[in-house]
């Protein structure tokens, strides 16, 4: 009976979750809490790992070439996701505390101001996309006939980059103000869209001709397109705690400044991160487009379990950032050791599955031997430190809910500059390990990182973090 009870509870505050059902997470079960800001946000991040590998399920009916020209291109948008979620921290820290503290004027004035700041970075980025796309595909290393046959791709994704940038920013305004279920639908919205527009652009379809890999980035854009327009309808209209006036369409030097101040180390860690990210990749072209496409397959099939342990994390930041706010820093901690324990639970069970059917599902993408190969190494050596992923992502993203973008960095700095680059190039190149030097030197650093993290964490300095 006590069982039935329980599930019957669990379905109903999922769907309560879903729906948007509006809730102070300052007070009541931590356990609840939890709960109803991770599924959503679970559910959105899956949302964005569905994109990911519905372009690699379309595109690599295309040409080798094709996947591996989304591995380098995305290889370099990883440094616009870079201040895309950088500042979506800042929104996150600064629109929860304010949330926290009662302030909602104070949240709006803030959801504006990031607004601002995506449209400015990504109005730079766009025009550098469009007009050196074959470059920076020639930078990483890309091949004469790779370059010829994708650089369209790279054109229309770097040049379109406001999407990306407003998608992550919009949707982190949400989560501070703990309206994750509309960040949810969003990219319900969007995700849908490019589902059914993918195989249209890229394969033909009617007046549409075939575009390639080309035609990924164009449904790409329009899918995340059509979705920030849907967020902009509900900030405006919607029925979510924010909501903006044009009348409060103006620039606030203050409340910008503070933002940029929070962001900042935001934007480092994943600058370090994602550049380190770019160097690996780098690496990685050294051993043929093959083992480049069973790489970049690996890592789109992980992003479906980094995706949902991300929105665990997300939810960690929510909480601790809402709660600082309301003067309850002792429940903001505990938060985040009962997310972080639900997220290791989830990520072990991850890791057994890859072990077990990686060879499976790289099946499933290619069938090309050698991108197999190498695919199936590399979903099996990263699993391994999965367990230590788990922690490690929930108590960065803890420190960034909070305000303390700082420490991160520093983290990320010492996992990924003074470890990751120098292991991966000396085993992998130096020593000639292979794919397999790589592969290690990933795992070792995010162990590395969510070992420092939890011990700093517990010092408690994040705190007295002000904002």
């Amino acid at each position: 009976m006590s069982s039935s009870i329980t599930i019957s509870k669990i379905f109903k505050y999922f769907w309560l979750a879903v729906k948007g059902k509006q809730e102070d997470f300052t007070s009541g079960s931590i356990r609840k809490a939890v709960f109803m800001l991770s599924i959503p946000m679970i559910l959105e991040m899956l949302m964005e790992s569905i994109f990911a590998l519905v372009d690699i399920i379309f595109v690599s009916h295309v040409s080798t070439n094709a996947v591996a020209t989304i591995g380098l291109t995305e290889s370099v948008l990883t440094l616009v996701y870079a201040v895309a979620i950088g500042l979506s921290m800042a929104a996150t820290a600064v629109v929860a505390r304010r949330v926290g503290e009662k302030d909602i004027k104070g949240a709006n004035q803030a959801a504006v101001q990031v607004i601002f700041l995506g449209v400015a970075v990504s109005l730079v980025v766009s025009a550098i996309g469009i007009f050196y796309a074959k470059d920076i595909l020639r930078l990483m290393g890309g091949e004469p006939d790779l370059i010829a046959e994708g650089y369209g791709y790279t054109q229309i994704l770097l040049g379109g980059n406001m999407t990306i940038m407003l998608l992550f920013l919009i949707n982190a305004i949400f989560r501070g103000a703990g309206d994750a279920s509309i960040a949810m639908w969003t990219l319900v919205v969007s995700n849908g869209l490019n589902i059914i527009l993918d195989p249209i652009f890229i394969f033909g379809l009617g007046p549409v001709p075939e575009f390639g890999v080309k035609g990924a980035a164009i449904a790409t854009t329009i899918g995340r397109g059509s979705a920030v327009l849907f967020q902009l309808g509900i900030l405006f209209y919607g029925w979510g705690k924010i909501k903006i006036a044009f009348k409060d369409l103006v620039l606030r030097a203050a409340v910008m400044l503070n933002l940029i101040k929070v962001s900042l180390g935001g934007i480092g860690q994943f600058i370090i991160g994602t550049s380190s990210w770019v160097f690996l990749m780098r690496i990685m072209s050294e051993f043929g487009s093959e083992v480049l496409a069973g790489y970049t397959i690996a890592i789109r099939v992980m992003m479906f379990t980094f995706m949902p342990s991300w929105g665990m994390s997300n939810a960690a930041a929510t909480l601790v950032g809402q709660n600082l706010g309301a003067g309850k820093p002792d429940r903001a901690e505990k938060s985040v050791w009962v997310t972080g324990k639900y997220n290791a639970i989830f990520m072990v069970a991850v890791s057994v599955i890859y072990f077990v059917f990686a060879h499976m599902i790289l099946d499933w993408f290619s069938d090309e031997p050698g991108v197999i190969k190498a695919g199936t190494l590399c979903l099996q050596v990263i699993a391994a430190g999965y367990v230590f992923y788990a922690y490690g992502m929930v108590v960065i993203q803890a420190f960034n809910g909070s305000g303390d973008t700082r420490t991160p960095t520093w983290i990320n700095f010492i996992a990924f500059w003074l470890f990751q680059i120098p292991f991966a190039y000396l085993v992998a190149i130096t020593f000639k390990a292979g794919p397999l030097g790589v592969f290690l030197a990933i795992v070792l650093a995010e162990t590395l990182l969510a070992v420092i993290g939890m011990i700093w964490f517990k010092k408690g300095k994040w705190k007295s973090v002000k904002v």
